[in-house]
């Protein structure tokens, strides 16, 4: 099998004989490979994009590859089909827009060539005219070094009429940079390539090794995916002109996001632009009359450099060199509170105002925000200094942690990667939904851990609801301040007026549905992430009524 070095070291990585073989070695033939299974996405009421990966026996040969979407299994009533190529240059992806199709259907859908024929994928459009109910399963913060994705198994055993995923879906650390120990050296869950994420291929044989995991490959074959990147995907703490973990010595930044984009593209079961230009992922759904899915990129498009209280806290002048430096804290806050600084930007923001208004304007019911950071208020949390006493902490992080609380009595807030750290910019997007009078569902990822909150603007007017899904493998709050989960979700309800509810501690998804008379949330928590025998502990519901703009 003629194969570059690369493309040998990304099938090892697979374990190509579980793989790969499973759809030529039923026929005798070797003659082509499906390597990653098959996946699809951003569906629409009459079409869904399709996905696969097939490697030809003999490199840079290109493949013809047929492909048919059909109401069964067996593929006897077949309601669309043609023909697409795969090529080195578009690393062996095929992906296809499967038109004419139903709205609110389910289908089976496969891939063959040269007498090869890929697994069965199933999918569904989106439906059209009222709806009853529509069921999202959220996702984000998929870590492989940190162990077993059983929350995607468990949501591929789940009813849900699409996969929302809200970033973080790879990791671009090199070997060892954020992973479990017992999850690298007993569960051999190591990174391909060993190195940080920097060029095209590397990003590429990341995806590779992600989409090798047979929990990954389980839920995209059972349902279509709606994604949307956060900085993970592209290098950590990303802003439009920059990156925290982008560092002299590793290339032009911005030539690092074209491949990191372009590797996003060519792996995801996304609808991208056919001229090859790399335009905004922002983009809108409908789901018939009942809601509009408006994805936001809250990450890379327009977004201002991030403040650091470590980087950016100015000190006021010493009286004597005795007493300790006083940050300034209200200099601070002018900063934080600058009317320039953007998290959309100028282009995003407007494009967002028209779609509330289209939505609000055509009757729908909710208006639903797939964004990557969270937008409630979260305050620091106050933890007894008993309880930072007992805690495993280092005694750096614990005088940081007394740092961060004297701040948080000053009223400044956790977070100032999430929504928090560009206050004007959230005030001026409450307003925008509080004057739509939008039923706002706001669904974020990033921090790892499960949040719900009832949202207001300035003006204290409800607006909406906000639920944070919990992360797949991700490490949470548990890790950085290590105190009674109990105890710590009761000092952030303290500190953070807008919280309803939290979980510090557990992994899992968000299950939400949504009808014309409520929206409700269920957090489904695994039990752990380094066993592949796992329970599932689900949350009670939290409810939201259609016009109550705040949990019940």
């Amino acid at each position: 099998m003629a194969i570059g070095i690369n493309r040998r070291r990304l099938l090892q990585a697979m374990g190509l004989s579980a793989l790969a073989t499973r759809g030529y070695a039923k026929q005798g033939s070797a003659a082509a490979y499906f390597t990653h299974n098959v996946a699809s996405g951003d569906p629409l009421s009459d079409r869904v994009m399709l996905w696969t990966r097939v490697i030809p026996e003999n490199e840079n040969t290109a493949l013809n590859v047929r492909w048919q979407v059909a109401q069964d299994r067996a593929f006897r009533q077949i309601v669309a089909a043609g023909e697409a190529t795969s090529r080195a240059e578009q690393d062996y992806i095929v992906k296809v827009d499967a038109t004419g199709l139903a709205p609110g259907t389910p289908y089976f859908y496969r891939f063959d060539t040269l007498g090869v024929t890929s697994e069965t994928g199933q999918t569904k459009t989106l439906p059209a005219g009222p709806v009853a109910s529509f069921r999202l399963g959220v996702a984000s913060c998929s870590n492989y070094p940190q162990g077993f994705f059983n929350a995607y198994r468990h949501m591929s055993e789940t009813d849900l009429d699409v996969v929302l995923h809200l970033g973080d879906y790879i990791y671009e650390y090199p070997e060892a940079g954020y992973a479990n120990d017992y999850a690298r050296n007993v569960l051999k869950r190591n990174v391909v390539p060993e190195h940080e994420t920097l060029a095209l291929e590397d990003y590429r044989m990341r995806y590779g090794l992600y989409r090798s995991d047979p929990d990954l490959q389980a839920v995209h074959q059972r349902h279509p995916f709606i994604c949307v990147w956060d900085d993970h995907e592209l290098a950590n703490n990303t802003w439009r002109d920059g990156a925290e973990n982008h560092n002299e010595g590793e290339g032009d930044f911005y030539q690092r996001m074209r491949a990191a984009r372009q590797a996003y593209d060519e792996w995801m079961p996304i609808r991208t632009h056919s001229s090859g230009n790399q335009g905004p992922i922002y983009r809108s759904f409908a789901i018939g009359d009942l809601a509009d899915l408006l994805m936001l990129d809250t990450r890379l498009e327009g977004r201002d450099r991030g403040l650091e209280y470590a980087n950016d806290m100015e000190y006021r002048p010493q009286t004597n060199a005795d007493e300790p430096r006083k940050p300034d804290v209200e200099a601070f806050r002018a900063k934080l509170h600058d009317p320039s600084r953007t998290l959309l930007g100028d282009r995003q923001e407007r494009w967002l105002a028209d779609e509330i208004e289209r939505s609000t304007g055509r009757g729908a019911t909710w208006q639903v925000l797939g964004q990557q950071v969270l937008i409630g208020n979260v305050g620091i949390p106050k933890i007894q200094e008993s309880a930072l006493a007992k805690s495993d902490m280092s005694e750096q992080r614990k005088k940081y942690t007394a740092f961060l609380q004297a701040l948080g009595a000053q009223g400044l807030p956790l977070n100032l990667d999430a929504w928090d750290g560009y206050p004007a910019n959230r005030d001026r997007m409450a307003q925008l939904l509080a004057d739509a009078n939008a039923n706002t569902v706001a669904l974020a990822g990033d921090t790892h851990n499960a949040w719900a909150f009832n949202l207001a603007d300035s003006k204290q007017r409800a607006f909406g609801v906000e639920v944070g899904t919990p992360g797949i493998t991700s490490p949470g709050m548990e890790n950085y301040l290590p105190v009674p989960a109990d105890e710590l979700a009761q000092a952030f309800k303290d500190a953070s007026p807008e919280l309803v509810d939290i979980d510090t501690s557990r992994r899992g998804w968000s299950e939400v549905t949504l009808t014309p008379q409520a929206m409700r949330n269920q957090w489904h928590f695994v039990s752990t992430v380094l066993d592949r025998r796992f329970t599932v502990q689900s949350s009670p519901e939290l409810v939201c009524l259609a016009g109550a703009r705040r949990f019940s």
